[in-house]
């Protein structure tokens, strides 16, 4: 199967989950590619909007080929950008095919816009299209204003979920979060986003004797992510005479102001890259996401498929939560936090290498590959 992946967004502005459902599927066995146009913009990025090549070129990423192009945005020119971006990868299609020839599906990510592309593509080449989206209202209300909007773009991603063959939401509560804008009239299959579960395998950690309980967190600095919740209950933890550590790390929290919130028994990495992250797991014995709201935070997947358990709040989908091996307490509950913390302390008979193995069974690259393999062949059988 010829199979080609439309992000909304790719690098420098993340695009890692297309990338790796990309590697996944063609690692079953398929032909994969990447088209991807990336909107540049100056106050994002200054350096990035001069420097990024302005011709579309061919390159490899981990091992596929992507197809690539860098459009400089207008700013401000919010309609103005996605009708230029739209047509854009509609012309990079017909320069694909002349190349490369009709791919049998389309896997857009986030129908805002790729999604929209794909149906455009669709309707001139009759080629079937999916969505898997990643995006929840929070990041919907950015751009249109509390729900429900009247704003321009909701007609046009309503009519491109509509069209889709199938929408595959990363969790089945993303359907329900976003329908106060597009409503559900669409069909969809949830499905987990990958994580690389032989980079983030099992291993049994150091003995916990005559040490502190290393907690970590992996989340930016930014209100959603209740820093203002953990730290509290972290520090309550301590006042109780649990010997503990705790361990953050994300963008933002190296700054001054995140510096500011901090008290002893807590220590600060800044951003890390893929091989820093797993180094930080790797020295932890829980990981503790205090959350506000979350589509599908996969740092839990793999800090589980390391071995260790996490503590999280119910704001996260059901699919995250691994029997024995996840915590959950309210939203903005400190005491309850404290309270979680405590009890994972104080437990030693946690099965890390069991609840990796329910994570890879889940969410490995593998796993996904064939669900989604099912799913494109399904598609293609019924056209």
């Amino acid at each position: 199967m010829h199979i080609l992946e439309i992000p909304s967004f790719f690098t420098p502005y993340g695009g890692e989950f297309c990338l790796d459902q990309a590697k996944a599927l063609k690692a079953v066995g398929h032909v994969v590619r990447i088209l991807s146009n990336v909107q540049l913009g100056f106050s994002i990025g200054g350096k990035d909007f001069f420097v990024l090549p302005f011709c579309r070129y061919e390159h490899e990423q981990d091992g596929v080929t992507v197809f690539q192009s860098f459009q400089r945005g207008v700013p401000k020119a919010i309609r103005w950008n996605m009708k230029r971006w739209v047509t854009i990868v509609c012309d990079m299609f017909d320069d694909y095919v002349a190349r490369y020839g009709k791919p049998d599906v389309l896997h857009a990510h986030c129908a805002k816009w790729a999604g929209y592309a794909a149906m455009k593509i669709s309707e001139k080449h009759g080629i079937p299209y999916v969505i898997t989206e990643h995006l929840s209202k929070l990041v919907f209300e950015k751009e249109f204003g509390p729900a429900p909007s009247d704003t321009w773009q909701i007609p046009l991603l309503k009519e491109c979920y509509r069209k889709a063959k199938m929408v595959i939401p990363v969790s089945e509560e993303l359907v329900d979060n976003i329908s106060c804008y597009f409503g559900k009239d669409y069909r969809w299959q949830a499905m987990s986003n990958t994580i690389d579960t032989d980079f983030f395998r099992y291993q049994q950690r150091s003995p916990r004797e005559g040490r502190a309980f290393r907690f970590c967190c992996l989340a930016n600095f930014w209100p959603l992510k209740g820093y203002d919740v953990l730290i509290p209950a972290f520090q309550q933890l301590r006042q109780e005479g649990i010997d503990a550590e705790l361990h953050i790390a994300g963008r933002g929290t190296d700054s001054a102001a995140f510096k500011g919130l901090l008290s002893e028994g807590i220590t600060t990495h800044g951003l890390l890259d893929k091989e820093g992250v797993k180094a930080l797991l790797y020295q932890c014995d829980a990981l503790v996401l205090a959350s506000r709201s979350e589509v599908q935070p996969l740092v839990l997947l793999e800090a589980m498929s390391t071995g260790i358990p996490v503590i999280a709040t119910d704001c996260i989908p059901q699919s995250l939560r691994i029997e024995g091996g996840c915590t959950i307490v309210p939203v903005d509950e400190t005491r309850d936090l404290t309270e979680a913390m405590k009890s994972t302390v104080q437990q030693h008979d946690f099965d890390g290498k069991a609840v990796s193995e329910k994570v890879r069974m889940m969410a490995s690259p593998e796993v996904i590959g064939r669900q989604l393999s099912g799913l494109f062949t399904d598609i293609l059988a019924s056209a």
